[in-house]
């Protein structure tokens, strides 16, 4: 059953507000090697090495030192290439709480493949940042380094006017290339990175795809696809001289290619893509790839938020790209007469459950799909992550906000409500805090068990656009998965002074928080603070010096017990990604989640990583195979913790204040 074709209104505005995109820097620096002599700096956004001061990290012959805002340290309990070579993106995000401008000493680091000592540095650019000592001496240190997010000095590009491609992605979910859902499909919108694509003088206009069509020439510039023999031309939404978004034929073959941007009679570099069947990008409200997903009502087209939920049972249209060639419609015109593509392949989860596809195909626009489904029953909460399969391969994980009735959403687990979540994402700012204390056990760098007992507090200003787009939250019962190496919205973050904070507990602990950087605080505790029967936990901020300072506050955070035991840790030790992966455990406080994670990095530096939420009780979660299939094959970490319920607190100065407790095995694991 074909679609009534959606408004031209509607269309229209969805065909501009989903291609207002943030010009992120999609590739990394990755496994790079770089020496600094005594006085030298290396800036790790770049890579370049200079004389002046002018970068992250400068070597001074007797410790490491910082530039500007960057900020880090040594990572406490791992050293050596493996070590390091499994260190995610997500997991340095997760250390940025203990980062800090204080020196690192030399005589406290070891050099070498097997010992060398980590580091995670954020940088000035907003990325983040492992470097491997690999060599140590007098007068030299040498370095490996990853910066995620960031990209290499020394690209080519020609002159001032010659166009320079980067990054060529699928225009809604931006999975970057390495990851088994990479690549763009035919009859797919991609987006274009690059620099002095286009005229920066001409008004940058967006085209919104209305009769007759999309040219294939827009604001000088021209694009064109390569796969073996074939050369086709890219209808263009808009170009921009950074960005670029255009519609890959419907006979683009499948296979190795690649992008050629042409801006006036000028062509760039041949940028290398891969062509795939299918691989569907769903488009998200904040244009980011995460967060929460556009989504209509397929009947009166009403745009579904936080406050007005998508009700189970009811017919909604997701909207996006990549299901497939579809030789029917045309690459640059609009039709009255959409038709499907691969519907009967399309397969649509919200959480864990399979939703009822009555269509799946072109919305009558170049380039733009839309899957009409009904939501179903068994499933509601603010952050339900909606993903999309055809022919095995997963679209991105945005997040869909559902409720029995419509209405605002609830997630009691997180502490949020429709109407509290609306009311943030809208603002200029958010203005949070965060507390947390646990035990983790992992893996020593000789792979030998390791107890650690930490306390964390986080105060922060982002922009509300930043706290919309940001992915990790799943309803109980669900996963989501992240891919995009972008650390967008870091250069956003603002640090709150809360002043001092003290932690009382169990067993007579008593200390104050450390701040490393303002607004960020972290302790570790001794052995004997956590203990198999829990306790509570009490954090009490005295508040910060000065007007825009966090005001004194008190809040309570439990820690489980019984204590979670992961029962089947050895067989996580190896994870097949095309069969999921089943975690079994016994314990844990009744009434509470685990919260499971998981991370792979691939020989080529894609790294990607999921999340799920189980509830306790179920004593065991199938983590999907659509889930695991998007990491990369290669080695990373698999981790179980046992979260108590996200508590909330006030103090003048923040927008809102969550904590938790938990206790938690991580192991090294193989993704096969």
């Amino acid at each position: 059953m074909k679609p009534k074709p959606v408004s031209l209104k509607l269309a229209k505005a969805l065909a501009v507000t989903a291609f207002i995109l943030p010009v992120a820097a999609l590739a990394d620096i990755t496994n790079a090697n770089a020496t600094l002599s005594a006085g030298q700096t290396l800036d790790l956004d770049t890579g370049a090495i200079s004389g002046s001061g002018a970068g992250d990290i400068t070597f001074t012959g007797t410790s490491i030192t910082y530039v500007g805002k960057a900020a880090g340290g040594a990572i406490p309990g791992v050293t050596g290439q493996k070590a390091y070579s499994a260190i995610t993106l997500a997991e340095l995000q997760a250390l940025a709480g203990l980062a800090s401008s204080s020196p690192i000493a030399v005589s406290s680091l070891s050099a070498g493949n097997s010992i060398g000592s980590i580091i995670g540095v954020g940088t000035n650019g907003g990325n983040v940042s492992k470097l491997l000592v690999t060599a140590l001496s007098a007068n030299s240190i040498g370095f490996e380094y990853t910066t995620f997010g960031a990209t290499s000095s020394g690209g080519g590009g020609g002159g001032q006017n010659a166009p320079t491609v980067t990054g060529v992605v699928n225009n809604y979910s931006f999975v970057p290339a390495g990851f088994p859902n990479s690549g763009v499909a035919p009859s797919s919108l991609i987006t274009i990175f690059g620099t002095d694509m286009a005229a920066a003088s001409n008004p940058q206009t967006l085209n919104t795809s209305a009769a007759p069509g999309i040219p294939t020439t827009f604001n000088g510039t021209s694009v064109s696809v390569t796969v073996g023999a074939t050369t086709l031309p890219v209808g263009l939404y808009y170009a921009l001289p950074t960005q670029i978004a255009g519609v890959l034929p419907a006979a683009t073959p499948t296979g190795a290619g690649t992008i050629t941007v042409t801006y006036n009679g000028t062509a760039s570099n041949q940028f290398a893509v891969q062509v795939i069947p299918s691989g569907v990008g769903l488009d998200t409200y904040f244009g980011s790839g995460n967060g929460l997903i556009t989504m209509t009502d397929a009947h009166t087209a009403v745009l579904h938020d936080y406050t007005n939920s998508a009700a189970t049972g009811e017919k909604v249209t997701l909207w996006g790209t990549g299901l497939g060639s579809d030789p029917s419609d045309s690459d640059t015109e609009f039709s009255t007469t959409p038709h499907s593509i691969n519907q009967a392949s399309v397969q649509v989860y919200f959480g864990p459950i399979q939703a009822m596809v009555s269509y799946a195909g072109s919305s009558g626009f170049p380039g733009v799909d839309q899957i009409n489904v009904i939501v179903p029953a068994g499933i509601t909460g603010c952050f339900v992550p909606v993903v999309v399969v055809v022919n095995g391969v997963s679209s991105n994980f945005p997040t869909a906000p559902i409720a029995a009735n419509n209405g605002p959403c609830t997630d009691a687990t997180f502490g949020f409500t429709g109407t509290q979540l609306s009311s943030l994402t809208g603002q200029k700012t958010v203005k949070s805090g965060s507390v947390f204390v646990g035990q983790a056990i992992s893996p020593d760098a000789n792979g030998s068990p390791m107890t650690s007992n930490f306390a964390s507090a986080n105060f922060e200003s982002v922009t509300g656009a930043s706290y919309a787009s940001a992915s990790g939250y799943a309803t109980i019962g669900s996963c989501v998965v992240t891919e995009v190496v972008s650390v967008g919205g870091v250069e956003n973050e603002t640090g709150l002074d809360a002043g001092t904070i003290n932690l009382m507990g169990p067993g007579g602990t008593n200390v104050n928080l450390k701040e490393n950087t303002t607004g960020s605080y972290a302790l570790l505790l001794p052995a004997n603070a956590i203990t198999t029967s829990g306790g509570t936990f009490v954090f009490t901020g005295s508040g910060g010096a000065g007007g825009a300072s966090v005001g004194a506050f008190m809040a309570t955070v439990n820690l489980p017990n019984p204590i979670l035991s992961w029962t089947n840790q050895g067989a996580a030790a190896t994870v097949t990604r095309s069969a999921g992966v089943l975690v079994t455990w016994t314990g844990g406080t009744p009434g509470s989640n685990v919260y499971i994670t998981g991370s792979s990095s691939g020989a080529n530096g894609a790294t990607g990583a999921f999340t799920c939420y189980a509830p306790q009780s179920a004593l065991q979660f199938m983590v999907p195979s659509y889930v695991t299939d998007t990491l990369p094959a290669g080695t990373g970490t698999l981790s179980v913790e046992n979260l108590t319920d996200f508590i909330s607190f006030m103090a003048t100065g923040i927008d809102y204040g969550s904590g938790f407790g938990f206790t938690g095995d991580l192991i090294n694991s193989t993704y096969q």
